[in-house]
């Protein structure tokens, strides 16, 4: 077998990974595809968090056609017991004789997988595709480095910079082709957060409608520190997904308390948090929560709070092709911004398309002053 038929097989593998976004969190999305004599005898995937893991549902698939097989698998098996057992054990014991695995498995805890199989006397290759596999993960590696979910901050912008107009209107900048692909995107993520300006003024409902739900519907928050005031048509009371704000201790007064006891009367998840550091206290709870990859939508007040603390790693802007001006409309970066170009946060591995009359930019965020 030449290189390229290992890499069809291994693609299969990271597609099969991909059927698990929106369901593995907190765990990460992995692939597993059973091939003996060049034929694909067993696959599966990681489905939710709790249950097998990929290699046990494609060996499981393959019987004993596994035994003297090889294993494709889109991450490094795990070596340790958690809810379920280790993995490489399980490969150990089907038979397999040579494994290709694509990530290595960043996480101490699990680890280990590659040295233990060898040991066992069977074949393995790692870093096969490594690239699109970690792709594929990237919220999940993320937050094993920083210990924090992987942010993404969306917004449609006018080519002056603008979210709204100075009486906060938006709707709509974008256009319908740049809105459909948004609700992929929000389709993937794990929570949509919004700050209160966007909940007072837009009402916003923060629901997948213009795609097929991946897994779980995401998670709809509104970080607002104060309680809002209640209103019975707010849209995120509908039952169409779960719904959660967050608030700051030190921030409530005996009218807030009413307040989120008519919200939870509601059906909305209320969380107080009682830390300085509240914008990554709030990611923090949200990463112990099992959501590691969050969709910021804004507005500029959350949007630049995001940026000014380095939180946002990811930048996705819808850009039409009209101008709003004016000192009072509203901005991706609300408040003082950098003092020095020097300080500049960039843009990095950036993409562009075309969305109907849209331009779609896409990039990491580099933070240079932090």
């Amino acid at each position: 077998m030449n290189l390229s038929q290992h890499e069809v097989w291994m693609r299969r593998a990271i597609a099969l990974a991909a059927r698990g976004i929106g369901t593995t969190h907190p765990n990460p999305r992995v692939g597993a595809v059973v091939v003996k004599d060049g034929v694909m005898v067993g696959e599966g995937w990681h489905e939710r968090a709790g249950e097998p893991h990929a290699e046990v549902h494609a060996l499981n698939d393959a019987g004993a056609a596994a035994n003297g097989a090889t294993l494709y698998v889109s991450l490094e098996p795990c070596n340790s017991a958690g809810r379920t057992p280790a993995c490489s054990e399980a490969v150990i014991e089907a038979g397999i004789t040579t494994l290709y695995y694509a990530s290595a498995d960043p996480n101490p805890a699990m680890a280990g997988g590659a040295a233990r199989l060898r040991a066992a006397g069977i074949n393995v290759f790692g870093g096969l595709l490594a690239d699109a596999a970690d792709a594929l993960n990237r919220p999940f590696f993320h937050y094993l480095r920083t210990g924090r979910p992987y942010l993404i901050a969306k917004a449609a912008i006018s080519l002056d910079g603008k979210l709204a107009t100075r009486t906060h209107h938006s709707q709509w900048i974008s256009s319908a082709a740049s809105r459909a692909h948004a609700h992929g995107v929000r389709a993937r993520c794990d929570a949509i957060l919004v700050g209160a300006g966007t909940l007072r003024h837009d009402n916003p409902s923060l629901t997948v409608r213009d795609a097929e739900p991946v897994g779980d519907l995401p998670l709809r928050v509104v970080i607002c520190r104060r309680a809002p005031e209640f209103f019975t048509d707010c849209k995120l009371l509908s039952d169409e997904a779960l719904s959660r704000f967050y608030l700051q201790q030190s921030h409530l007064s005996e009218h807030d308390h009413a307040t989120i006891a008519q919200w939870r009367q509601a059906g909305i998840d209320v969380v107080v948090l009682d830390a300085e550091d509240y914008l990554p206290a709030v990611l923090r709870h949200l990463a112990a929560d099992g959501r590691l990859e969050l969709l910021l939508e804004g507005g500029g007040q959350l949007h630049g709070a995001c940026l000014a603390a380095g939180l946002s790693d990811e930048l996705l802007l819808y850009q039409a092709p009209m101008l709003i001006g004016g000192d009072a409309a509203v901005s991706l970066w609300q408040g003082e911004g950098v003092a020095q170009v020097t300080e500049a946060v960039q843009l990095v591995e950036i993409e562009r398309t075309l969305l109907d009359k849209d331009q779609l930019i896409r990039g990491r965020l580099r933070y240079p002053a932090l």
